[in-house]
């Protein structure tokens, strides 16, 4: 794991306009935006094109081309991140999707078993529905779910960057998971407090 100070110390470099700190925070943690990556493309489907190698490089390019980064530190780094190959993936299932007109929904494991009770397939478009659903009722919950399950964050990373304990993390954990299952199994109901 790349040293915490270290990537903040590069990612204010980068923020003040130094050029060649985003190349050098790139190569500081490469090994575990692909581990965000792999996490990632466990939806995938079979046919897609995309690798962890080349959804760390859309990641990064989609990252680093902005003028308006402001990462506060390493761990809210590797949660817009996580966010950003999410919203790749997506974008890429949506205009698959849209090319076949329609053609027959692909399922794929929910293979850590964390995110729902049973192992069921789940499509990625369903996921993403099921978190806009979940994001629209309680925001906090729906980033909790990109930070825990596709950035692979622990508890108390996650609590560090929404200021609350670890505690209410878990918490909130359990009931977005009950969200989300109960939104794809199609009998979605709101979430417990806010």
């Amino acid at each position: 794991m790349a040293d915490s100070h270290v990537v903040t110390q590069l990612l204010i470099a980068h923020r003040s306009g130094d050029e060649g700190a985003s190349d050098r925070l790139f190569s500081m943690v490469y090994d575990e935006l692909r581990g965000i990556a792999h996490r990632q493309l466990s939806f995938r489907r079979p046919g897609d094109t995309i690798n962890t190698t080349g959804l760390v490089h859309e990641a990064y390019l989609k990252l680093f081309d902005r003028n308006d980064a402001d990462w506060n530190d390493r761990v809210h780094f590797f949660a817009v991140t996580a966010r950003a190959m999410r919203q790749i993936l997506v974008d890429q299932s949506r205009a698959q999707k849209a090319q076949k007109r329609g053609g027959t929904n692909h399922r794929t494991e929910l293979s850590s078993g964390v995110l729902v009770a049973d192992e069921s397939a789940v499509d990625l478009l369903d996921l993403e529905d099921a978190l806009e659903k979940l994001n629209q009722l309680n925001p906090r919950l729906a980033k909790i779910v990109e930070m825990r399950y596709f950035g692979g964050m622990e508890i108390q990373e996650i609590a560090a960057v929404l200021d609350v304990s670890s505690r209410t993390v878990d918490r909130d954990w359990h009931k977005a998971r009950s969200f989300l299952y109960l939104a794809i199994s199609g009998r979605s109901e709101a979430p417990g407090g806010r």
